[in-house]
């Protein structure tokens, strides 16, 4: 893979990690004892009714599935970002073959080639 192709994919996925590491800090925190596990934040409602209640556990739940969701990507592209340094990115996990340019350039932390992806 040429040096500025990487060099672009690399900034694509410091970029996109920057921005999930914000999108997760608005609704959950780092476990300080888990390296790269979040926790969602709950809602706290001031004492109130049954209905406030189940408002809160409600919103709760919303911010615990897109908190995992975020969570998941922000994995993948910090290991697309660990391939990067260790000199193994763009070779399929799969079949060690090389993935192709116009994958990476739509999916930079895909970590399989297409024929792999399908089967």
């Amino acid at each position: 893979m040429d040096t500025e192709l990487l060099n672009t994919l690399k900034e694509a996925l410091k970029k996109e990690k920057l921005l999930l590491e914000q999108e997760l800090s608005s609704i959950a925190a780092k476990d300080p004892k888990v390296a790269g596990d979040w926790d969602s934040k709950h809602p706290r409602v001031p004492e109130g009714n049954e209905e406030e209640a189940a408002d809160e556990v409600e919103e709760y739940e919303e911010r615990t599935l897109i908190e995992q969701t975020l969570e998941t990507r922000l994995k993948e592209v910090a290991a697309a970002l660990a391939r990067i340094a260790n000199n193994t990115y763009g070779a399929c996990e799969k079949c060690g073959a090389q993935i192709q340019k116009e994958r990476l350039v739509a999916v930079p932390s895909a970590r399989t080639c297409e024929h792999c992806m399908t089967s």
